[in-house]
């Protein structure tokens, strides 16, 4: 049922939306009228495999974008894997899904050694780019009908994976050039874009051509890197799965930032696992 919905979204939408030129930077959302930016120190938490009830005080959500709801009078972060395929699942045909990714976009010999079904998708020259983006422009314009206010592309890094037997036929510069098309395309439709970790891609040359508005990141804290994302982004949303962690990104981050502490697997609140604190 989710998989049919879904795709009469997509439908509905794939062909709406100006393409923004290849040819320039993106524009950061200060820049933009309409773009909103999660409001600072928010408490937020990340709900990725279905929604569930939130925490007291929670004003930010980040939720998958083929089936989360938007948080009523709250700002919501849609999450889309853009830079790698999504395993694929029996009784739905989203288009994130492995097998319905342009068959010449999968690098299949290259599995993400991390994600078991995770594939590489392949953006390794400016027409496979342009591709990808018009792939992923589906998944960023539903997010923009469901009513959320963000979306967070998911594996910006995945130039860095190292695969046992297979070289990546590309790196930062491809995927430089690709974050641009896919932020140009969220801002398009309203939509603020966040980066998800890869503390590699801060260099300042990196940022001007991306256009990235916000970070939300992952064990900044246990990896020492939360000062590094905090001196290029105002707003930060900080999720940490350990305690020592979340003690470091607390101490470091600047209060405009948001950390919460959550189990590994994102369980629902009230089953056995489930974990979330703040600083």
């Amino acid at each position: 049922m989710v998989g049919a919905l879904v795709l009469g979204a997509v439908a509905g939408c794939a062909a709406g939306g100006p393409a923004a030129p290849a040819d320039r930077p993106a524009a950061p959302a200060s820049d933009l009228p309409g773009i909103q930016l999660p409001p600072p120190a928010a408490r937020w938490d990340l709900q990725l495999g279905g929604d569930a009830p939130l925490s007291a005080g929670v004003a930010v959500v980040e939720r998958d974008w083929w089936a989360g709801r938007p948080l009523a009078g709250g700002y919501t972060i849609c999450y889309i894997n853009a830079f790698q395929t999504q395993p694929d699942e029996p009784g739905t045909d989203r288009p994130d899904l492995t097998r319905n990714w342009p068959a010449d976009l999968v690098r299949r010999d290259l599995e993400d050694p991390g994600w078991p079904g995770e594939f590489l998708v392949d953006i390794s020259t400016s027409e496979y780019r342009a591709a990808a983006a018009a792939h992923v422009r589906t998944m960023i314009e539903v997010c923009a009908k469901r009513g959320a206010q963000a979306v967070e592309l998911d594996n910006l890094d995945s130039w860095t994976r190292e695969v046992a037997g297979a070289a990546v036929p590309f790196g930062r510069e491809d995927a430089v050039e690709y974050a641009r098309l896919l932020v140009d395309r969220a801002h398009a439709v309203g939509l603020a874009a966040a980066q998800k970790n890869a503390a590699e891609m801060l260099r300042p040359e990196d940022q001007a051509d991306m256009g990235f508005d916000f970070a939300v990141v992952e064990d900044c804290g246990k990896y020492d890197e939360c000062g590094a994302y905090a001196s290029v982004y105002d707003q930060v949303l900080a999720v940490e799965y350990t305690d020592e962690g979340l003690a470091n990104a607390c101490a470091t981050l600047p209060p405009s930032a948001s950390v919460i502490r959550r189990d590994p697997d994102l369980v629902p609140a009230g089953e056995a696992g489930y974990v979330y604190r703040t600083c």
